[in-house]
């Protein structure tokens, strides 16, 4: 190779190579444990195979098929990987939906079975002709999906002083993809060696795009934090106290039985010391006892108006984990179990004349 090819080599590989390292991370390592996060991490690992496999090919067309179905198989998953990812980004997901779950088993399934009925050694020609021209069309309506999810984004471009940091995330991770993916179609169907190469450098540039956003991103938290450490005035206590009352009242945060103090911290923009800091100073309680409040009170209203629910599924309705949290807990606000408040509610109530 000449010293454009090492250079050319050197850079796809390296960014193949911090794909792997950053899809451990966002899998493993990372210290916001979000869905959104686990999906870009699967995403990063995907488009590394299937890099990987581009660079190989391109500076040794000798390469052992069996590679090549490896990196053909991981392309399989980059364009659900990347819906899910842009979706629960977008909806901040708490939870993997089931039918994401059956969607990426029924991937695994589909493409382990084809690897083994037809492998890519002795059928190419059905690789070549079939497999592949399914795997990009798959490729490409979730590319297209992925599109629609961000199109409110994409609009928001035309003044991207109106874009927030949390949409430019998503947004270039789509569009960087949207090239690798147009870079291979494009070599497939021209059979234009240079775009099939480019594929793999789009691939590096996106990680150190990814850096740069993993910085700019802490940057942009830490500048959202105002609150941050310092002592709360009194107008910034009340100020955060309307949020909070708003994302307990309308939101209903304390619904999700996993809530933690960081949770909603990030709900009304301040730091897990300073939600803790407002709750005791200007409440005279801490995080479990003003959640458990709203879920007792909440429990109480559809004891009183709900008659086709049992006191066991109005425990997880309102947000607790366990029967036994949920009764020690009502008792302890109300002076009686949530069996006897509801019959006392019976007892009072007016009989109304036939």
């Amino acid at each position: 190779m000449n010293f454009g090819n090492e250079a050319l080599f050197f850079f796809s590989a390296l960014g193949v190579f911090n794909g792997f390292v950053f899809g451990i991370y966002f899998l493993f390592l990372t210290r916001k444990k979000k869905i959104s996060n686990y999906f870009l991490g699967a995403l990063l690992l995907a488009l590394s195979v299937r890099i990987g496999k581009s660079v190989l090919y391109y500076f040794n067309p000798s390469l052992l098929q069996v590679y090549l179905q490896i990196g053909l198989s991981g392309c399989w998953f980059i364009g659900p990987l990347l819906f899910f990812f842009i979706k629960s980004e977008k909806d901040q997901l708490k939870k993997v939906p089931q039918k994401w779950i059956w969607i990426l088993l029924s991937l695994v399934v589909v493409i382990v079975a084809v690897g083994l009925v037809f492998p890519y050694q002795q059928y190419p020609q059905i690789w070549n002709r079939y497999v592949i021209r399914t795997i990009y069309l798959q490729w490409g309506i979730f590319m297209v999906l992925s599109g629609i999810e961000l199109s409110g984004v994409i609009k928001k471009t035309r003044k991207p002083a109106q874009l927030k940091p949390f949409e430019i995330w998503p947004l270039v991770i789509f569009v960087v993809n949207l090239v690798i993916f147009s870079c291979y179609l494009l070599a497939i169907f021209q059979h234009w060696k240079g775009v099939y190469i480019s594929g793999a450098v789009s691939f590096s540039l996106l990680l150190y795009v990814v850096i740069l956003l993993l910085l700019y991103r802490r940057k942009s938290d830490n500048a959202q934090t105002p609150y941050a450490g310092r002592k709360l005035s009194e107008e910034d206590a009340q100020l955060l106290l309307k949020r909070l009352e708003r994302a307990m009242l309308e939101k209903n945060v304390f619904k999700n039985p996993n809530l933690k103090l960081n949770d909603l911290a990030a709900e009304i923009n301040v730091s897990a010391h300073q939600l803790s800091q407002l709750l005791n100073d200007n409440l005279g309680k801490g995080f479990t006892l003003f959640v458990n409040e709203y879920r007792i009170e909440e429990a109480c209203k559809m004891l009183s108006t709900t008659k086709n629910l049992t006191i066991e599924a109005i425990s997880d309705e309102v947000g607790f984990n366990s029967k036994s949290t949920f009764f020690t807990t009502f008792k302890k606000l109300k002076g009686m179990t949530p069996a006897m408040y509801q019959q006392r509610l019976k007892t009072t109530e007016v009989p109304t004349n036939g």
